[in-house]
């Protein structure tokens, strides 16, 4: 159940983004000397307004998005045509297009910030490979602690998340994976290939932090797999594993353990949900598996100019990060490797996400504020992505139909823009509903 909590957090991160969004446009059209009419934060009914140097500013009643008005509208509503040349309409094709992308340019800039001031009070992770365990794949190879991922399979990685992505989601644990380093020493490119060695042990479903959390000595839960305990899975995210037959995770022998696990139907797992610690039995599935990859990415703390700019390095490549893996999540779905409803998520499903954080009573008050502007940060990247697809009512459209007009030497016709944006309207919604009902969906199966 989402808290009242989880939805005033939502309305006004997604408030703030959206405004900030409008007011790259805004701005802009300030800078390029183009007339704007109203600025509007939030939609609705108007509570407050006052005007400023021939600009009306207004606060209205619904907080659920913001706009820039650059056309004067009559008595009736419509709006008012004129050969102004200081109208966005009647002004160079440049400047119009300047100002259709700046929106999107200003939640990725957003998005920057975020990261970077988050990197520099907590760290970041580097592509910088650490020590290997004894035993993984990497350990094996003759690669040197300290250099840097580059690339995965010929993928070029941009930040963490690019790593994890082609590592974990795009490279089955059973093939052979090649990693591209970049040597510290001499700068040279360098592959190694690790190779699975395969193992039978029984299924326990779930992926976890790396680290085994201090407070209960067991691994917090990332997620589950479906078909965990015959398809009615034990556990849940949030979840802490903390024994397995007995067994401690937190043992160093643990891995070992699993693999004596042959006999009998079932085991029984030891874990902590909302504080309270539960035993139940799930029903064993035997699966092959792989050793670990045993590739470690290397955390830093800015304390110098150098990681200062490091960590801002980072920062600057995640609007690239979000892109690539948004567009190869994208072509997960047509391939049939992930499921349709997860593609996109709405208000819901933001909610849903935040109402996680915010309810978790295992978390400080410090992990959830960073987990929401870590979120803020990623949401503002992605709608840099969403508003620059070319659909009507976006900005994407209308910086497409400018460029339309740059190579072709004249203005669309009004009909031939009315019928792109009766069939782009008919898409939005279609885009809005279908984001409603994947996060009903989601929520009724998670």
């Amino acid at each position: 159940i989402m808290s009242i909590w989880s939805i005033l957090i939502v309305i006004v991160m997604l408030g703030l983004l959206v405004t900030i969004h409008e007011l790259g446009h805004f701005w802009t059209a300030c800078l390029l000397k183009i007339k704007v009419y109203e600025v509007s934060i939030f939609v609705g009914p108007r509570l407050f307004h006052w005007k400023r140097k021939g600009v009306e500013y207004s606060i209205r009643a619904v907080p659920l998005g913001a706009y820039v008005r650059f056309t004067d509208i009559d008595e009736e509503g419509k709006p008012v045509e004129s050969d102004a040349p200081e109208l966005l309409i009647n002004n160079p094709r440049w400047k119009r297009l300047v100002v259709a992308i700046a929106g999107p340019l200003m939640n990725a800039v957003l998005g920057v910030l975020i990261f970077g001031v988050l990197y520099c009070t907590v760290g970041f992770t580097s592509l910088d490979a650490g020590y290997a365990p004894e035993g993984s794949q990497l350990y094996s190879t003759s690669y040197t602690p300290g250099d840097t991922i580059v690339a995965v399979n010929g993928n070029h990685v941009f930040t963490y998340l690019d790593y994890y992505y082609e590592a974990e989601t795009a490279t089955p644990e059973s093939r052979d994976m090649t990693v591209t380093f970049r040597s510290r020493a001499s700068g040279e490119h360098y592959d190694v290939v690790l190779k699975p060695e395969l193992k039978t042990r029984p299924m326990l479903g779930i992926t976890t932090y790396m680290d085994t959390d201090n407070k209960y000595s067991g691994w917090e839960i990332v997620s589950v797999d479906e078909n965990q305990n015959n398809g009615k899975p034990v556990l849940k995210a949030g979840d802490y594993l903390v024994a397995v037959d007995g067994k401690n995770v937190s043992d160093d022998d643990f891995d070992e353990f699993l693999d004596t696990l042959s006999d009998g139907d079932t085991m029984t797992l030891k874990y902590i949900r909302n504080g309270e610690t539960f035993e139940d039995e799930c029903i064993k599935t035997m699966i092959t598996y792989a050793n670990e990859r045993g590739v470690s990415l290397i955390g830093y703390r800015v304390d110098s100019l150098p990681s200062f700019f490091r960590a801002f390095s980072y920062a600057f490549k995640m609007p690239a990060t979000i892109v690539n893996v948004s567009v190869k999540s994208i072509g997960d779905v047509f391939q049939g490797d992930e499921e349709v409803y997860n593609m996109v998520s709405g208000p819901i499903g933001v909610t849903t996400v935040v109402s996680d954080v915010v309810d978790d009573v295992d978390d400080s008050v410090f992990q959830k504020f960073y987990s929401i502007v870590v979120m803020s940060g990623f949401i503002s990247i992605g709608l840099m992505f969403t508003n620059m697809l070319p659909i009507p009512g976006l900005d994407g459209i209308q910086s497409l139909l400018i460029i339309v007009e740059m190579i072709i030497g004249r203005r669309l016709s009004k009909k031939t823009e009315s019928v792109i944006n009766g069939i782009g309207f008919f898409m939005l919604i279609a885009l809005v509903l279908f984001a409603f009902a994947s996060d009903i969906i989601r929520y009724i199966v998670e």
